[in-house]
């Protein structure tokens, strides 16, 4: 098992072991234009990419509670570090799922119909983004100024070329983010291993004894001890991939209207409110209480408290009475339902680290699906086959693992059949909640285009460009804060 100190903090980039939670973003996507002055700008960056040292609880740069001005990351698709010079032994030495990227995968991944490549935005068509620089920021203005003084850097060294840029921006209620759709979001992150932060109840894996545990790091940072107790794979040069990890980008565009329109007539048609048909097909109320601490109405005192709002499972629900075996946090994170100690969930889990685009539908308003609104989901992991593509694919497109045949997620799935989602009920214990058939449903998520990222380390940062070429020899040292950060 991997502890705290083993962590190498300032080798690993930040809002991967802890979210920035910062209200604005803005993700620049760039060709290279030339390789070697792409190298050089990356190293020129170096100092300024926020790291899990500079986030840290205990010590690190956000320890008295404040936020930083701006945060910088990086990170590249497979294309594009074959762009910037990365030797064949070291591209092949990634895995393949990583390497033909997510265009390529969509059939595992059920973007079908209208979410399908050929419907994606043109940034995400062929191969077009090669680098990523994600800028986060507590204000527009913020924002502003650090995209302003990277691009003027960015210009004057003619490395790389723009390709497109995407921002977005969190509406928080109470302190805590709201998606499009109206759920109050973000509760459902693992406690990992190591990070920095407070562990909460629920967050992790549910132990024999009903206690809770982190999650392995080895599942998110290469080169940790995963939940199979070994670490996960380094290939050579292994300086280049320890401390680094996967991230999945995704542009989900929301239905709004077709949502609130569906939960409105349906839920007429079945004889229950909106609200509970919404909380049903999600497994938490629009205020973010789950279902299963209080099945009949929101309950804000729970949601208030970080160590009851995710602090339940699922094992004597087994029929799904108060929350259905399909709703989606179930089957997002399946926590005890499925047995054998949880080894079936646990090694799947994944980091979110998502934030809405565009502007917000009143919630007195039916909606446009029109707008231009939605999540760009972002997923850290280790390995994207065995963790993000299994759930996108097993566990949201299909229901065999729930006893749900075929039917998808309700909420996400691709539902170009129109599927159905059954709601059960147990009217002795909570007589407002009878057994319906919720039919025709449509498809509420849509896919807009997104690929498959490395983000390395600083050091996996200083080896991509051959700062310092020494790197590459020592195959494993760093730390002394990375080096001085290389």
């Amino acid at each position: 098992m991997t502890t705290a100190h083993r962590l190498d903090w300032a080798d690993i980039q930040g809002n991967i072991l802890r979210g920035y939670n910062l209200p604005v973003a803005r993700h620049c996507f760039y060709r290279v234009a030339n390789a070697m002055l792409a190298r050089q700008l990356i190293a020129s960056l170096l100092d300024e990419v926020t790291t899990a040292e500079d986030e840290r609880a205990d010590g690190g740069k956000w320890s008295e509670g404040s936020k930083p001005h701006s945060t910088l990351n990086i990170a590249f698709t497979y294309s594009g570090l074959a762009a910037l010079g990365v030797p064949e032994p070291a591209l092949f030495a990634f895995p393949p799922e990583f390497r033909v990227g997510m265009r390529a995968r969509a059939k595992i991944l059920v973007d079908r119909g209208t979410s399908a490549p050929d419907y994606w935005e043109s940034l995400w068509q062929e191969e077009q983004v090669h680098v990523a620089l994600l800028i986060y920021a507590p204000n527009q203005r913020a924002l502003g100024e650090r995209y302003d003084a990277l691009n003027e850097r960015i210009d004057r060294n003619g490395g790389l070329s723009l390709a497109g840029i995407q921002d977005a921006a969190m509406r928080t209620v109470d302190g805590m983010m709201q998606e499009h759709f109206g759920f109050i979001d973000g509760f459902g992150n693992p406690d990992v291993v190591g990070a920095p932060g407070k562990t909460r109840p629920g967050r992790g894996k549910v132990m024999a004894d009903g206690t809770w545990a982190p999650i392995a790091a080895g599942c998110f940072v290469l080169g940790a001890i995963d939940e199979h107790g070994e670490p996960s794979p380094t290939p050579q040069p292994s300086l280049m991939f320890r401390n680094g990890t996967f991230m999945v980008y995704r542009k989900l565009h929301q239905n709004v209207g077709t949502f609130r329109r569906f939960i409105r007539e349906e839920g007429e048609r079945l004889g229950i409110s909106p609200d509970l048909l919404a909380a049903k097909m999600v497994g938490r109320w629009f205020d973010g209480t789950p279902l299963e601490l209080s099945p009949d109405r929101p309950d804000p005192e729970i949601v208030a408290d970080p160590n009851r709002n995710t602090n339940f499972v699922y094992a004597d629900d087994t029929q799904g009475a108060r929350c259905p075996m399909g709703a989606h946090i179930r089957r997002a994170n399946p926590r005890d339902s499925l047995g054998f100690g949880g080894v079936l969930v646990n090694p799947r889990r994944v980091i979110r680290r998502g934030i809405p685009y565009g502007a917000y539908t009143p919630p007195n308003a039916l909606g446009d699906d029109n707008a231009e609104h939605g999540l760009i989901f972002i997923a850290f992991n280790a390995s994207i086959a065995q963790q993000f593509e299994f759930v996108q694919q097993q566990w949201m497109n299909y229901g065999n693992d729930f006893n749900q045949g075929n039917d998808k997620d309700p909420l996400v799935g691709n539902h170009i059949e129109r599927d159905k989602m059954l709601i059960p009920g147990d009217a002795a214990a909570h007589p407002k909640q009878h057994t319906h058939l919720c039919m025709g449903l449509p498809t509420f998520v849509e896919t807009r285009g997104g690929d498959y990222f490395f983000m390395p380390s600083l050091a996996g940062l200083g080896v991509i460009c051959n700062a310092p070429q020494r790197a590459i020899s020592m195959a494993g040292a760093p730390s002394a804060a990375t080096m001085s950060r290389l």
